[in-house]
């Protein structure tokens, strides 16, 4: 019978569900499906990793609490390189550092390091370097400016930062590689939960700031790697190789 068919009591805890890994999605973008696992049952969550495991030979889990992580099995639990801050978990082995470029990733506070590091391990997990650099908020305006060298040299920087977000538009005024802002959801008051850095950013003045959505890590390093991948692109179009 079909579901939209049956009673409430049908419906009680139906367990219908299907995985379908997108095997292809390296191929097509670059990128690998990861596994978010906020919304999913333990049990929806270890058949999801375990379908990219099978097809890639590893994979990448997002928004794994530590009480998610706890409520695992423990004979999966047990492969997992698990990082309770960012909430993030490799299923086997690491890839090598591959040549097509770094990307740095900077926070305004230390409260804002466990975005950061999703972001940082999602990169790492495609091979790509990346270099934190932690509290440099404009509140200290010489923390930001003490590291503007050191960022500048990277063609794609991730800002990470909650409260007023001010951090966006003063690096999108000294710094001239790709930005990737993420408004995070520190913050109390008036700047609660994010909402004031995500108006921060999509209102910077600094031309050219692209923003995530709030707290995702993942999807600022997702767009560092496409940006990488472009820029690798247009190098090979322009390698004597090709013409």
């Amino acid at each position: 019978m079909p579901v939209f068919e049956q009673g409430a009591e049908g419906l009680r805890g139906m367990n219908n569900w299907a995985i379908r890994h997108d095997d292809d999605r390296p191929r097509r973008i670059g990128i690998a499906e990861a596994v978010l696992c906020s919304g999913k049952t333990t049990e929806q969550a270890v058949a999801a990793a375990e379908a990219a495991f099978a097809a890639h030979g590893r994979c990448l889990m997002t928004r794994l609490s530590p009480e998610a992580f706890a409520a695992l099995p423990e004979a999966f639990s047990s492969r997992l390189d698990y990082d309770p801050l960012s909430r993030t978990a490799v299923l086997g082995a690491w890839p090598e550092i591959h040549d097509q470029g770094s990307v740095a990733v900077a926070t305004a506070g230390t409260a804002d390091v466990a975005v950061a590091l999703e972001a940082v391990r999602t990169l790492r997990f495609e091979g790509v370097a990346s270099d934190l650099v932690t509290d440099v908020g404009v509140a200290g305006l010489w923390r930001l400016l003490s590291v503007r060298d050191r960022l500048a040299d990277y063609p794609v920087v991730i800002l990470v930062a909650g409260m007023e977000g001010a951090l966006f538009s003063v690096a999108g005024g000294l710094l001239p590689g790709l930005l990737i802002a993420v408004p995070t959801s520190v913050g109390y008051g008036v700047t609660a939960a994010g909402k004031a850095a995500l108006t921060s950013a999509l209102g910077s003045c600094a031309p050219g700031v692209l923003t995530t959505n709030i707290d995702n890590g993942y999807g600022a390093a997702c767009a560092a790697l496409r940006a990488l991948n472009a820029a690798a692109a247009i190098a090979r179009l322009k390698s004597p190789e090709t013409e």
